[in-house]
């Protein structure tokens, strides 16, 4: 292969390629393509907005903090779950003790009355006594474990309940802004949308379309200034045979870039 011509390596058409102009062409006032750039400017800043809107900083502000409250949330129940337990548990160890406190006083009173006189059975009876105080006592134990449990996890539902409550204040915080924010974004939005379709209603209709089309397919982007020979949508400068294409070219004739295909507006900075 021959090497490449200067034009193609500048990001052009060689020099022997069909003229400029594009067909079937499309005619339009100048000032109706001025318009155009009018409307081109109008939509730039409606996606402008749009992308601020989408990207503000408290998006990903209250994203974060909606994680870290329903990771705290998640130790809230458990803590909760885990003290609604111990207390339970606490419940049914006392009433353990009850009941073996009940049954050694019983024991007690049958000793403190005399009615047992057998000696067997008052051995018996004075070893059952001191196996339940023995009984009585490790329960005590017990209960008395279960409630530093029960008040280790009143204290985490507390220290738990008050984060929650900061954390949730500052996604209240947060999206308060936000919707502040973007209130003001959708309202300077609407009035530029209003003012997009005031001017677009001025352009003629084939030339909206052809408009509107390129914008899709270009990135948001169909209408682009020539300024000083330079396309201000693709920033290619053209050469001096697409120059004279364009010098030649009727001022009602909508040109479109030989590089980026956008329509090209030519203005009193165009430079030709």
């Amino acid at each position: 292969m021959g090497p490449a011509s200067p034009r193609l390596e500048a990001g052009h058409r060689p020099l022997d390629h069909p003229p400029f102009l594009w067909s079937p062409q499309l005619n339009a006032a100048p000032a109706d393509q001025i318009r155009l750039l009018d409307v081109q400017a109008l939509d730039t800043r409606l996606a402008q907005l749009s992308h601020k809107r989408s990207s503000l900083p408290e998006h990903a502000e209250i994203e974060q903090l909606s994680s870290d409250l329903a990771q705290l949330r998640d130790l809230l129940v458990a803590s909760t779950t885990e003290e609604s337990d111990t207390t339970r548990e606490q419940t049914k160890a006392e009433q353990d003790v009850d009941q073996v406190r009940q049954r050694a006083v019983r024991d007690q009173q049958r000793l403190d009355s005399g009615a047992v006189s057998s000696p067997k059975d008052l051995e018996s009876l004075q070893r059952e006594i001191a196996s339940l105080a023995k009984r009585q006592g490790d329960l005590e134990d017990v209960v008395l474990e279960i409630m530093e449990r029960r008040e280790a996890a009143q204290e985490r539902v507390t220290e738990l309940t008050e984060r929650v409550s900061a954390v949730q204040a500052k996604v209240d915080d947060a999206t308060a802004r936000r919707d502040a924010a973007t209130a003001e974004l959708d309202a300077e939005a609407a009035t530029v949308a209003k003012d997009r379709q005031v001017v677009a209603e001025v352009v003629p209709a084939d030339l909206m379309k052809l408009y509107d089309k390129l914008r899709t397919q270009q990135g948001g982007v169909g209408a682009a200034r020539l300024y000083q020979r330079r396309c201000e949508g693709c920033r290619l400068e053209l050469n001096m045979a697409e120059v004279n294409d364009v010098k030649a070219a009727s001022p009602e004739t909508v040109l479109r870039c030989e590089n980026c295909h956008r329509i090209l507006v030519r203005t009193s900075e165009s430079g030709l």
